[in-house]
């Protein structure tokens, strides 16, 4: 149970979230992400850091440049279930009160 609420916790950030969006169709390097999400290079970096650490996201290096995209085809069916499911629960989900953002 601990490493299931573990993985599960690579999913509970607004950033990390993000960042699996952005990498979800193509690899990108962090200056890339950072432009996409308009974030900070050390938030982004302890967050891809954390999404490695989870497993759901590895690094390709290429020269000077890591490329970074999801770890694997599970992940980014994953990511795709959660907006199917999201789209049909949303508005439970905007009424929940025990929901913290």
């Amino acid at each position: 149970m601990d490493t299931k609420i573990k993985f599960l916790q690579g999913f509970a950030n607004k950033m990390r979230i993000q960042i699996l969006d952005c990498i979800k169709e193509e690899e990108k390097t962090v200056s890339e992400i950072i432009k996409d999400l308009d974030g900070s290079q050390s938030s982004i970096s302890q967050h891809i850091s954390c999404l490695k650490g989870c497993g759901l996201i590895v690094g390709r290096q290429e020269g000077k440049y890591i490329y970074y995209s999801l770890s694997n085809q599970k992940v980014r069916d994953l990511l795709t279930m959660f907006d199917e499911v999201l789209e049909e629960v949303q508005n439970d989900v905007a009424c929940c009160r025990n929901h913290i953002v």
